[in-house]
């Protein structure tokens, strides 16, 4: 394979150049620190959360219960035609991105993103196995040894211990992970079980350990975006060139006045996706702040002023230029786009809120038997048959009475069940289940002529809860 494709405009493809990033200490890279054990814990710990919610029901606190069709969140719990509850979370996640990018640029790509958690962890483990920058750079350009090939081998088996755990963790949200566990060690779980953590394994270390940048820089749609979401008081990283321009080694017998930058290429050494900041914003810079800590040791070291690159707005940046004050922080973030962002996002959270809190935890529906759509019996009395479905969506069984409405001589009979016709029946329903059944509407051959739409009402004896269902009587032409 070649390294790289030549036209007559020049090169138009060339082969990856391996980034060595460097380690670097100060704020920025605490603060990754922190939100990568706390993300990290997050992901991992949660399946394994316990949230007691009573008899016979599923004691994990977040499990997505396909074969039941249930979505538990701590003491929420999401049925299918409740599904708008995720919709609204998806949208708010949506919103949310839309608004911290439009404050402080890309600070989801920088510290919260999973290809950035996950690609800075597996860098961790590979600065643990080979060395630091220099020291990788110096190892790859080496011979292949019985050292290398240890060091390499060391590596590479810890990211595929590190992505096994993560396609394992993932599963675990879908199932009891206890049991799971147990059935997986055991190898007595479902095929896809083992299929998903095969291929959530294999994605994970080759974004995270093989592709790193190339997934930020080439395949993400994020950074593309965003350009849309800042504006001139958005916070990104900046270098300010007013400052640091033009830069040099700082001789004392300099022949021109130097800027405060030395030349020493630190921010470019650290940055994950190997941007230098100095050239300008970039598509590859995720803004995770680690340039900045680099250039403040060096300007500490060379007692200059810190912040010769800084989280800066555009408008800070061209005041400072000019030598004006900047602009508050607050200035910053209160503007008509974010409060835009906000009130939707908010206003999306505080609907979602009044609708948990109002929505019934009954939910019942009659499907009308279409082959055939009537039956004409003996006596000449025409029948309809329904399914009925009703879902108790509470923690505790129930009793329901399912009647005739608008309807006045129709009567009621529930398919093998000994009761007689009459204008209701009764049906218990266990706790956090649905009930099945086939029932059966009868009009006699007198009153068919009139018969056209009624209603079933479908109501908690010993509750509140009521649901009308409308329907329509199918009868000869």
């Amino acid at each position: 394979m070649t390294d790289h494709i030549s036209g007559e405009d020049g090169e138009l493809y060339s082969s990856r150049k391996k980034i060595y990033p460097k380690t670097v200490t100060g704020f920025f890279r605490t603060m990754k620190w922190r939100i990568m054990a706390v993300t990290l814990a997050v992901y991992y710990l949660t399946p394994w959360i316990r949230w007691y919610r009573g008899e016979g029901q599923p004691d994990q606190a977040v499990l997505i219960d396909l074969a039941n069709r249930r979505f538990y969140f701590f003491f929420i719990e999401i049925w299918p035609q409740e599904f708008y509850f995720v919709a609204g979370l998806l949208v708010m996640a949506g919103i949310g991105l839309f608004l911290v990018t439009s404050v402080i640029g890309r600070a989801w790509c920088g510290y919260f993103c999973p290809q950035t958690v996950w690609t800075d962890l597996f860098l961790h483990v590979e600065r643990f196995m080979e060395g630091d920058r220099n020291a990788q750079i110096r190892l790859d350009a080496q011979p292949w040894t019985a050292a290398k090939l240890r060091k390499r081998a060391g590596k590479h088996v810890i990211w595929l211990i590190i992505a096994l755990l993560t396609g394992g963790a993932w599963v675990f949200y879908f199932a009891d992970a206890p049991t799971l566990l147990g059935r997986l060690l055991r190898f007595d779980a479902p095929f896809v079980a083992y299929a998903s953590i095969a291929v959530l394994t294999a994605t994970t270390y080759v974004l995270g350990g093989l592709m790193r940048e190339q997934v930020c820089i080439y395949m993400c749609p994020w950074p593309r975006i965003q350009g849309a979401m800042l504006d001139q008081n958005s916070l990104t990283v900046t270098y300010n060139d007013w400052r640091g321009e033009p830069r040099g080694k700082h001789r004392k017998a300099a022949a021109t006045p130097l800027g405060d930058c030395v030349d020493c290429n630190a921010c470019v050494a650290v940055c994950p996706t190997g941007v230098d900041i100095r050239e300008g914003q970039q598509i590859g810079c995720i803004t995770c702040g680690l340039c900045i800590d680099a250039c403040d040791s060096v300007m500490g070291k060379l007692d200059l002023a810190k912040g010769l690159i800084s989280y800066s707005t555009l408008t800070d940046y061209e005041a400072s230029k000019a030598g004006a004050p900047q602009q508050s922080v607050m200035s910053a973030i209160l503007k008509p786009r974010t409060a835009i962002y906000a009130a939707i996002w908010g206003g999306i959270g505080l609907a979602m809120i009044a609708a948990l809190v109002v929505r019934d935890r009954l939910d019942a529906g009659f499907e009308h038997a279409r082959n055939p759509p009537f039956v004409r019996l003996a006596n000449g009395s025409i029948r309809n048959s329904f399914a009925l479905k009703i879902a108790n969506m509470r923690l505790e069984p129930r009793v329901f009475q399912v009647s005739l409405s608008d309807l006045p001589d129709g009567m009621l009979t529930q398919s093998n069940a000994p009761t007689p016709p009459g204008r209701s029946i009764r049906v218990q329903v266990p706790a956090n289940k649905t009930h099945e059944s086939q029932i059966f509407v009868t009009l006699p051959k007198e009153s068919v002529r009139n018969a056209g739409d009624f209603t079933f009402e479908v109501i908690d004896i010993f509750g509140t809860d009521t649901v009308t269902y409308d329907a329509t009587f199918f009868k000869p032409e």
